[in-house]
């Protein structure tokens, strides 16, 4: 149990140095749980799951919320406070291992700050509340419990999946930018990215890195030539 509560804590601790608030905030642990108004404000917030090794539910609710997605433009909408708010949450996550971090959501986060398992904690700027975080650790992974066992799937029952569709993607580098640099962009700009030229491109299925290839073109339009498969320890 102890490892687990320093788990959460260590979660909100990453989260809070990433938020990007108007004054640091702090994380203090609420031990009994959601209030009224916690429950109230919990209308209004942005949630993400991950998966891994543990995982969890978490969201987020902020006072300045509104404030945070005027930030982003409301007439280009070029920003989601999704966006905005993704680089905090993948901080707190960081705190449970190796995962995946689904899509964060913007809606109502009230259900998960009402269950009992979930452990919140009070965003707090100079004894004033900015807002309140929520996190759930889930049962397919616990602290101390014993290693997963890996069990193989017979051949024949692969074919109930042949048919279903899934999204391959090639990513030939990224880079992070604020906001002012991403909003400044004109026709005719470069954005430099983190690979050098001649560097192998990723390929992702489903956002998992699976193989290592290089871009061809192919009858004018461009394709992918694979050079390397990755198991699944190396691509995590």
């Amino acid at each position: 149990m102890t490892a687990t509560t320093t788990l959460h804590t260590g979660a909100a601790e990453a989260l809070v140095a990433q938020l990007p608030t108007a004054a640091p905030l702090r994380a203090l642990a609420m031990p009994g749980g959601s209030t009224a108004a916690v429950l109230e404000a919990a209308v209004d917030g942005v949630v993400a799951s991950f998966v891994g090794g543990l995982s969890a539910d978490l969201a987020v609710v902020l006072t300045d919320l509104d404030q945070i997605a005027a930030a982003g433009g409301t007439d280009h909408g070029l920003v989601a406070v999704t966006d905005v708010l993704r680089p905090s949450l993948e901080a707190a996550v960081s705190a449970l291992g190796v995962g995946v971090l689904g899509e964060a959501r913007r809606e109502s986060a009230a259900s998960l700050f009402a269950d009992p398992d979930t452990v919140v904690y009070e965003l707090t700027a100079g004894g004033l509340p900015g807002g309140w975080f929520g996190i759930r650790i889930r049962e397919n992974g616990t602290v101390g419990a014993a290693p997963v066992q890996h069990v193989s799937i017979p051949a024949g029952n692969l074919g109930r999946i042949n048919n279903v569709e899934m999204t391959l993607t090639v990513e030939i580098g990224r880079t992070r930018m604020s906001v002012r640099d991403v909003l400044g962009m004109e026709p005719g700009a470069v954005v430099e990215l983190d690979r050098s030229a001649g560097a192998p491109a990723d390929v992702l299925l489903n956002g998992r890195l699976i193989a290592h290839g290089e871009v061809v073109v192919v009858d004018q339009d461009y394709a992918v030539r694979i050079t390397k498969i990755l198991d699944v320890a190396e691509s995590l």
